[in-house]
């Protein structure tokens, strides 16, 4: 999959709810309850972070839930790419991006929301065909004074902003033109996720889920 389609299918993604959630879990066995309470909350683009032991095992089991999309997070080096796919990911978020990474997307066919920082690594990416990327992280960079700046000569690329995002300053990011989602984990918070508190989470996930963008 070259550049300027992953470019078309992660838009695709992120135009399916206006916020993304990003999520850590270390239990397997909690997957599927917690894919189906933002699924039906109406956040259905999940991304599980690589940060867990578990979160491999944690996609395939989020993959088998009808309605969802989902995505391997902090992706950091080609095997990831190969391990997510085995896994069952619809798609690859990085922090960052290296050739290696991008290299292997492309290879194995795996859309990839690379991640940016900085005006040059966003015109990097966009030169090599990725006009759709991750902005991250968001609020340390700058947050949505940055993120509508560099819209200004760099209109044709579209962002994810993560890294900071609350339901606080969500809608203030989902307002510039240049930002089609927004990724967040405030929808998952530990205690509720603990508590097995689905209904809950669900109903933060409804929230979310009508963010005006």
């Amino acid at each position: 999959m070259d550049p300027y389609q992953a470019s078309k299918k992660t838009e695709e993604i992120c135009r399916l709810a206006p916020v993304i959630p990003v999520l850590v879990v270390h239990n397997p066995d909690i997957a599927k309850p917690l894919a189906e309470a933002l699924i039906s909350g109406g956040l259905p683009v999940l991304e599980v972070t690589l940060r867990t032991e578990s979160a491999l095992d944690v996609i395939s089991e989020m993959a088998k839930i009808p309605g969802g999309v989902v995505g391997a997070g902090t992706i950091t080096k080609a095997k990831d790419v190969k391990d997510a796919i085995n896994a069952g990911a619809n798609f690859a978020v990085s922090p960052g991006s290296t050739d290696n990474i991008l290299e292997a997307c492309e290879q194995q066919n795996l859309p990839i929301l690379p991640g940016a920082a900085t005006s040059s690594e966003i015109m990097r990416l966009f030169d090599l065909g990725y006009s759709v990327q991750k902005f991250f992280p968001a609020e340390a960079i700058g947050g949505q004074s940055a993120l509508k700046a560099i819209g200004g000569p760099l209109p044709n690329v579209k962002f994810c902003p993560t890294g900071g995002i609350t339901i606080d300053n969500a809608k203030g990011y989902l307002e510039l033109k240049n930002t089609l989602c927004v990724g967040g984990s405030w929808i998952t918070p530990q205690r509720l996720i603990e508590n097995k508190d689905w209904k809950s989470i669900t109903a933060l996930a409804k929230t979310a889920s009508k963010i005006v963008f």
